[in-house]
Parts: structure tokens; C-alpha cells; sequence
């Protein structure tokens, strides 16, 4: 006898009828012992989200030949291929080109590119300083999207444009 029919049998000889209608002795039966629940299993949350979003190693991705592709190779890959959006700043104040850049940049996350180019201008007709490349230098520096960068070759446009991979 375990300890849960010790105390069924203890429920039972203890119970008194209730309610507004006495239940007569001889009528009287054992109390039913309410049935748990059953509850399904709980799925651990982690495990949920891991199903719902897979696991990605990102010092090791998949190329398109089924081949592990190394960081380095990733690297010289992003570097060699062309931008896949461009945005052109020229003619723009700093306010208005910062407006732009982070319309554009959440607008290529959202599309999931990996290179983009930014066209700034050298600044030659600034009366100053040119005044768009150090705003896109800072905007980078401060972006949480915007990864390496550099200046393309002249041929598409050199120091006015600054080429970007994407976080």
C-alpha cells in the first residue's frame, strides 16, 4: 500500500456530507479523488526557438556548391563582387543625407544585401571641407549594420563613393 491509498482511505473514513441535502449513511460513497490534469509536455522555449530559427554558424557558411566557404574566402567573395544597391547623396545637405542613408540601410537589411555603394562625391565644389564624405564616414562609424568599407576602383567613382558589406 502506497501513501496515496493510506490517505484515500483516511479522505474517505473522515469525510462528512455537505451541501443543503444531507446525503443519508447508507448512500454515502468514497469521495472521488479529482483526476490531474494532464498536461501536455512543456516544450523547453529554447528548443522552440532553435526549431523556429535554426542554428547558423557564422564563421563557417555553406557556398553554393555545398562546400564549407572559410571566412577568408567569404571576405575575397564580398570584396570581388559588384554592389547590389547603389545610393547617390550628390547634391544633398548633411541632414538630408543622413535621412537617406538610414532609410536606405534599413531598407537593404530588409532585402538581406551584402554589399552595397555609397556616392558621396569628392567634395570638390564644397567651400569647405567636402562635407558628405565625412558625414557617410561618420554615419558607418556609427551604424550597427555597417561592416568593412572602402573606395571602389575609378572606374566606379573612386574616392567619391565608398563601398560597404553589410552586417
Amino acid at each position: 500500500m502506497n501513501f496515496g491509498d493510506i490517505l484515500d482511505q483516511w479522505d474517505a473514513s473522515t469525510a462528512k456530507p455537505y451541501g443543503k441535502k444531507r446525503m443519508k449513511e447508507g448512500e454515502r460513497t468514497a469521495p472521488e479523488t479529482p483526476k490531474a490534469p494532464v498536461e501536455a509536455p512543456r516544450a523547453n522555449p529554447i528548443d522552440v526557438w532553435l526549431r523556429r530559427n535554426g542554428v547558423e554558424d557564422k564563421d563557417t557558411r555553406l557556398d553554393g556548391t555545398g562546400e564549407i566557404e572559410s571566412p577568408s574566402a567569404r571576405r575575397r567573395r564580398l570584396h570581388a563582387m559588384k554592389p547590389e544597391a547603389t545610393i547617390d547623396l550628390h547634391g544633398l545637405t548633411r541632414e538630408e543625407g543622413w535621412a537617406r542613408l538610414e532609410s536606405f540601410f534599413a531598407d537593404c537589411m530588409r532585402r538581406k544585401l551584402s554589399k552595397i555603394l555609397i556616392i558621396h562625391g569628392k567634395g570638390t565644389h564644397s567651400e569647405d571641407d567636402p562635407v558628405l564624405k565625412g558625414m557617410v564616414r561618420l554615419f558607418l562609424e556609427r551604424n550597427p549594420h555597417a561592416g568593412e568599407s572602402g573606395h571602389p576602383d575609378q572606374a566606379e567613382g573612386g574616392s567619391g563613393s565608398t563601398w560597404v558589406l553589410l552586417k
